[in-house]
């Protein structure tokens, strides 16, 4: 046993398998105790089964760490207060949330229904609200804690995963408010977009580069809830974690703008705004077009 993070308590959502799991892993071989949720339902979100979280939790035990099971679905603000409550009634405080719990329904945009886009939006988006709506309360109290959110590079867009996209935009956001709004209070908030071997990357319509393991990504999530990354004031920051390779992602910021002496009209917009403010590239829109071209000249099947 390690000791990066000893004493510290820390629940770990979407536990039961992937990421999730070494990440519990993880923290518990670096002193943590474990608050271990998952549903324990399949990738698409159906047939859950409450014995994955026990059987990570029996895991820990067997290598002489301390970790409790919630098998509750998070997506449910009950859910969400139950996994805060767990790890306050196993260990009396809560020193780090981490956010794993996803599921995918792809579809493309224009078929894509209100079952394959709320389940999606519920346990990635809100999912993690209603725990960091629980833990922060907790955390503030404190006046210390982490809370870390997972995004993925698919917040710039995704062909066919529209809701996994909005969802993971939206995580970006909430962190980012969280780490503002509670910093007068000792609490930060991250981000982490990993690239990793899972049962949900094996689904994603397009090659990843340097994927990685999920250890790869455990061992960042328990870097970002240790004393070391709060002392180096780390807080409001999305990371890649793709095996070997570390990035950081830019903060949103204006480029260019224009300003104008008297009204705008349609067509003064047409004639000025090519040569001032203009367009940003998509890099994701090149990658689409790119695809698209190979498979009108037969190269590749087209993206679905």
């Amino acid at each position: 046993m390690g000791n990066f993070v000893a004493g510290k308590v820390v629940a770990v959502t979407g536990a039961g398998r992937g990421i999730g799991r070494a990440v519990a892993l993880a923290a518990a071989a670096e002193g943590a105790r474990v608050v271990v949720n998952d549903h324990g339902v399949s990738v698409d979100g159906a047939s859950p089964a409450g014995e994955v979280a026990e059987a990570v939790v029996k895991e820990i035990e067997a290598a002489g760490g301390e970790a409790v099971a919630v098998a509750d679905d998070i997506s449910t603000m009950a859910g969400g207060r139950r996994v805060v409550d767990t790890a306050l009634s196993a260990f009396g405080r809560l020193d780090g949330a981490v956010c794993v719990a996803g599921i995918l329904r792809e579809r493309m945009l224009f078929n894509m229904t209100e079952d394959e886009w709320d389940p999606v939006l519920a346990t990635h988006l809100k999912g993690t609200f209603t725990v960091f709506r629980a833990a922060s309360a907790v955390m503030r109290a404190q006046r210390s804690g982490t809370l870390i959110g997972f995004t993925s590079g698919n917040h710039q867009g995704s062909v066919s995963q529209a809701n996994y996209s909005a969802a993971k935009g939206g995580v970006i956001s909430l962190v980012r408010s969280a780490a503002l709004g509670l910093h007068k209070y000792g609490v930060t908030a991250n981000a982490v977009a990993p690239v990793a071997r899972t049962r949900m990357s094996a689904g994603v319509p397009m090659e990843l580069a340097d994927l990685g393991e999920p250890e790869d990504v455990a061992a960042f999530v328990v870097y970002l809830l240790s004393d070391a990354a709060r002392e180096q004031g780390v807080t409001g920051q999305v990371y890649t974690v793709a095996g070997p390779r570390i990035a950081v992602w830019a903060q949103p910021a204006e480029l260019r703008s224009v300003h104008a002496e008297g009204p705008w009209t349609p067509e003064r917009i047409a004639r000025v705004l090519p040569g001032t403010v203009g367009v940003e590239p998509m890099p994701m829109l090149a990658r689409v077009a790119a695809s698209e071209e190979a498979a009108r000249r037969g190269d590749r099947p087209n993206a679905r």
